[in-house]
């Protein structure tokens, strides 16, 4: 039973490392497309377009570029495919549980 969580264990390492280097490269991919209004400029480290003349106005950048990044990056990180790890964990170890149960009621001499 180890071996199979071992390799459980492997295989959520490698779905977490997928999901942050595919955040980390959508975002830096999305802040070299972003493009804002006139009077606006981006701010790499807000993710924003920031006004120049008043530095307390914020908008998102307005091309399809950037939005669609942005929502790939949404749907890979907590609200898409990362929130489905906790479920995934959850039935994993149940049914490795169940497994082994059903295994030694059936071993009967």
């Amino acid at each position: 039973m180890f071996d199979k969580l071992s390799a459980l264990g492997y295989g959520l390492v490698t779905f977490a490392v997928i999901i942050g280097v595919g955040t980390i490269l959508l975002t830096k991919f999305g802040d070299s497309v972003a493009t804002c209004a006139t009077d606006y400029t981006y701010n790499v480290s807000q993710h924003y377009c920031q006004e120049d003349a008043n530095l307390s106005n914020y908008a998102d950048p307005t091309n399809a570029g950037w939005s669609s990044t942005n929502y790939l990056n949404t749907q890979l990180g907590t609200t898409g495919l990362a929130g489905w790890a906790p479920a995934i964990i959850a039935f994993t170890v149940g049914m490795l549980f169940l497994g082994v149960f059903m295994a030694k009621g059936g071993r009967r001499a």
